[in-house]
């Protein structure tokens, strides 16, 4: 048996016996993938285990999570620091290899897949990353982005509507870069595919713009490295559909059943009969295994060491450019960004008319900002004025057309961002984040600095009607951990959402945007970033608190006013982010907050979900409790209570 095979053979028991160790997780793909898995990353792959973020390596995601046993051999047989101890912790609390794998946890982890399609739509967004920073910064002789995005998926990846989303746009894209290996084996956990899914793959990625290879032997190393290396010369994005066997060479080889179950103790030694492995220690890996890719390991560092050698001539002739790639890899802010011009705005506006402002105000100073719309970036007002559209022919461009793709526009958002290099946005309609949900949460579980720009924020959008009107969203969005939801008032509280977006390295950003005009407001400042602060008393005393976000913040100002004409002390607060207040030192809540003040009101013209923590048991909220009508906006907030008259008598009531 060569070296290859043993390699391979290698993946498949470490695997199984993982699995069977944590009577947990997925044979199925391992054993059916590990030929093809072991021939991308040992003949293709450019990628160097002794400095796994080097910027121009190749990126793999493994799109059909739940096969991480694979990826978890191949790292440790690779030397990426996953070591037999970690492999016999699988699935167990603390340890590097989890269930599904975790970007950020496990070195060598591209970018965390569970939810089956994401991950083909996050290397969607790798590739485009890669082609947009090419067309920057590369010179002639001198290629310093240079790579490819690889997929592995199953067919449930393919299953689920946002791959296709995903893989329509990088068709439409000319993604060359990217190369798709598909474990084609016709099963899933319920049984064979035809029970569901019946179509021509290849056919459907052919009409989708793509390359199609076929490799009916998915055992068959030489033919799988020949389409690959024919994918690599294409100039469209490629899928290589590669016909496997769930769970080959174990008793279940072909059965649902090997898809998530572990394969049992006689299934195990039945598997390592069928490979011939005469070895009796559990969680074995051959000496001459890892001998063989330590030796491939040092040429891989020379091909880091040549490309390090082509940059350092590439800052030599080209200072300038090479400290802002580097820069924007680090996603260095300019000192002069935030400045008194940040905050000044002439004119009242919508608050995504303020977001447009100051979108462009970063886009002059930061080069690293890349985003678009899905289909509503006049009425996202989310263009950058000083770039144009990306396109196959126009790769340096950094407004995106994502097309009417919200599901695969946030995923490839964070595919960006996982690329590193560039910040992403992604717009549309706040209403319409239940469309993007799955990859909001993605970007807060991974960290990534992604920035959500959702207008039209309340039943405010008016005559398009209840479809349109986000009652329940901005709640959904604010009980996701690791996400910032800003609802800003006016212009200074939106250049403080994005000030703390731009600074906010460790999770995404949202921004829920008035599609009315607001009137800028004398009281508001940069304290918004708190997340809520007091905007004024009026009174010597405080008799009441009347909160509010967004386009409401004005009529408890005005409610305010009236209710000290008629003797009573308020306190006016904005709380532009209640989630991120919510974050804030208990010293500073109830500074804002006091605690002997129990008569509160909050106004939201949104769902009172959350406002509870705030408002106390004595308190009252006026917001939505259904959903809205369709009407003029103005009609719309009088029909719901959302006026200085309403505030008032709820107000004296709690006061009575």
């Amino acid at each position: 048996m060569d070296n290859r095979q043993l390699a391979i053979n290698t993946i498949k028991v470490l695997s199984a016996e993982a699995i069977q160790k944590a009577n947990s997780g997925h044979p199925g793909l391992p054993l059916g993938a590990a030929p093809m898995a072991f021939t991308l990353w040992n003949d293709v792959l450019k990628h160097n285990p002794k400095n796994p973020n080097w910027i121009n390596r190749d990126r793999f995601i493994l799109s059909a999570g739940h096969g991480s046993m694979l990826l978890y051999s191949l790292l440790h047989l690779f030397g990426y620091g996953v070591t037999i101890d970690d492999i016999k912790d699988f699935r167990q609390l603390n340890s590097k290899t989890p269930g599904h794998p975790e970007y950020g946890h496990t070195i060598g982890v591209e970018a965390t897949t569970g939810p089956l399609g994401q991950g083909i739509s996050m290397a969607v967004g790798m590739a485009m990353a890669e082609a947009h920073l090419a067309a920057k910064y590369n010179k002639e002789g001198l290629d310093i982005i240079d790579h490819y995005t690889y997929a592995l998926v199953g067919d449930g990846c393919l299953m689920e509507g946002i791959s296709n989303e995903a893989s329509s746009f990088a068709g439409t894209n000319e993604l060359s870069k990217l190369i798709v290996l598909y474990d084609s084996n016709n099963i899933t956990i319920e049984g064979d595919t035809e029970i569901a899914f019946k179509e021509s793959v290849i056919d459907r990625y052919k009409a989708l713009g793509w390359e199609t290879f076929l490799v009916e032997d998915g055992t068959d190393c030489e033919e799988i490295l020949k389409a690959i290396n024919q994918a690599k010369k294409s100039s469209k994005p490629s899928l290589i559909e590669i016909k496997t066997k769930i769970g080959a060479d174990s008793p279940r080889e072909g059965m649902a059943k090997a898809h998530g179950e572990a394969l049992g103790e006689d299934g195990v030694v039945a598997l390592k009969e069928k490979l011939n492995w005469n070895y009796e220690e559990e969680f074995y890996v051959p000496s001459e295994v890892i001998d063989s890719i330590n030796k491939d390991n040092e040429n891989r560092q020379k091909d880091e060491d040549e490309w390090n050698a082509l940059f350092k001539k590439y800052e030599r002739e080209y200072p300038e450019e090479a400290a802002q790639l580097k820069s924007s890899f680090e996603k260095e802010l300019p000192s002069n960004l935030f400045d008194e011009d940040f905050y000044k705005f002439e004119k009242d506006d919508a608050t995504r008319g303020y977001s447009g402002t100051v979108l462009n105000r970063i886009a002059e100073k930061v080069p690293y900002l890349f985003g678009g719309s899905a289909d509503l970036s006049p009425s996202n007002k989310s263009v950058m004025k000083n770039s144009e559209f990306f396109s196959p022919k126009n790769r340096g461009a950094s407004n995106i057309n994502f097309g009417v793709r919200e599901m695969s526009m946030a995923a490839i958002a964070n595919g960006i961002s996982l690329h590193g290099g560039l910040l992403p946005y992604a717009a549309t309609f706040l209403v319409f984040s239940d469309y993007f949900k799955p990859s909001i949460r993605l970007s807060a579980l991974m960290n990534q600095q992604v920035l959500y720009i959702l207008t039209h924020d309340s039943i405010g959008v008016g005559e398009d009607g209840p479809t349109h009107q986000p009652i329940e969203q901005i709640a959904m969005l604010r009980a996701t951990p690791n996400t910032t939801v800003f609802r800003p008032a006016d212009g200074m509280e939106t250049a403080a959402a994005y000030e703390y977006a731009l600074t906010n390295k460790t999770g995404p950003t949202v921004f829920a945007l008035s599609r009315q005009k607001l009137k800028n407001l004398e009281e508001t400042s940069k304290d918004a970033m708190h997340g809520g602060y007091v905007l004024k008393d009026l009174g010597e005393r405080i008799d009441i608190i009347l909160m509010a976000s967004g386009s409401e913040v004005e009529l408890i100002c005005e409610a305010a006013e009236r209710l000290n004409k008629l003797g009573h002390g308020v306190r006016v607060i904005s709380m532009p982010s209640l989630d991120l207040f919510l974050k804030q030192p208990k010293s500073y809540r109830e500074g804002v907050l006091p605690n002997e003040i129990r008569r509160r009101v909050s106004v939201e013209a949104l769902s009172t979900f959350g406002w509870d923590k705030v408002v106390g048991l004595d308190g009252i909220t006026i917001g939505m409790e259904g959903f809205g009508a369709s009407a003029p906006a103005e009609e719309l907030f009088k029909k719901f209570g959302f006026t200085v008259d309403n505030i008032v008598e709820k107000s004296l009531e709690l006061l009575k």
